[in-house]
């Protein structure tokens, strides 16, 4: 905000004068944010891991970590251009790509607000066994007693462990912002955790579902992949009649949402992760931005929804 126009007077040799300047004062405003990584893409084999969700900041919602915070609003200047960088999600993995973990997705960016990218699924090998650490963990594979990754504190939870008995393998869930990626249930994937609930725009929206394990069986020739995490998971890979390919599904774009891992029978690889947002809200409109964000209102607030990469200034 600019304030302008300030008016002094001099008396000199009896002639009064007066002059005008301008003058630009720099004004601390509060600012209310979501910032929401990219998720993880899945693990791939039958019985990998879904990947995780991108990490959820922000000043409305507490989400993951225990119990979880909501944080404290920024206080930033007028006149001084903010960036705002929003996280890509995790690419998936094609059919038989070789020993990898599912990619995780990058982190997003407003000030001094980074959240972390979710942790990719693990895979169908001992050395790509255990999912990936990130703003929410990537789930486990079943082979010998693959782990969940680990989430980063407040700002997502754990991937599943994977599973193994007998005949019956499938992977474990991804990590959601709300809660840990579920443990599989015989031959069926974990389901992804599930997101958080937050309302800056002034219309509850959920962010951050974890992506759902595959599964594998030889017993009924029948396995299912777990259901994707609320918030934009993808659900897991499948399959029937041992042949009939149930497809992982990607999570959902600017949710964060973790890709659901992918499996042998379905004919496709896994699914890849939901990019992230950046949501700004403040009392006063912005005086200029890049990158097109949306731009609403909802009573006193000025909302600014960034879905790509650019800048505000207040």
């Amino acid at each position: 905000m600019a304030i302008r126009r300030f008016k002094t007077s001099s008396i000199r040799t009896g002639v009064k004068s007066s002059k005008f300047w301008d003058q630009t004062t720099t004004i601390p405003i509060t600012v209310d944010y979501l910032v929401v990584a990219g998720g993880a893409g899945g693990g791939w084999g039958t019985g990998g891991g879904g990947g995780g969700a991108g990490g959820v900041r922000s000043t409305v919602t507490a989400s993951g970590g225990t119990p979880g915070t909501v944080e404290s609003s920024l206080t930033l200047n007028t006149t001084t251009t903010y960036t705002v960088t929003v996280g890509g999600g995790g690419a998936g993995l094609a059919q038989n790509p070789g020993t990898v973990y599912g990619n995780s997705g990058t982190n997003s960016v407003f000030s001094t607000i980074t959240s972390t990218g979710g942790g990719g699924g693990g895979g169908e090998s001992s050395g790509v066994k255990n999912g990936r650490t990130g703003g929410s963990g990537g789930g486990g594979s079943y082979i010998n007693g693959g782990t969940g990754g680990s989430g980063t504190q407040y700002q997502g939870y754990a991937g599943g462990d994977g599973y193994l008995s007998g005949s019956n393998y499938a992977g474990g869930g991804g990590g959601g912002a709300g809660g840990a990626g579920g443990t599989p249930n015989s031959s069926t994937g974990g389901n992804g955790g599930t997101g958080v609930a937050v309302s800056i725009t002034g219309t509850s929206v959920t962010y951050g579902g974890g992506g759902g394990g595959s599964g594998q069986t030889s017993i009924n020739n029948q396995a299912y992949g777990g259901t994707g995490g609320s918030g934009g998971g993808g659900a897991g890979a499948g399959y029937y009649n041992n042949s009939t390919g149930i497809a992982a599904v990607s999570g959902t774009a600017n949710t964060g949402g973790g890709g659901g891992s992918g499996g042998a029978f379905t004919g496709g690889g896994s699914g890849a992760g939901g990019s992230g947002v950046v949501i700004l809200r403040t009392t006063q409109a912005a005086s200029s931005t890049t990158g097109s964000p949306t731009y609403t209102t909802s009573g006193s607030y000025h909302i600014y929804k960034f879905t790509g990469d650019g800048s505000i200034t207040y």
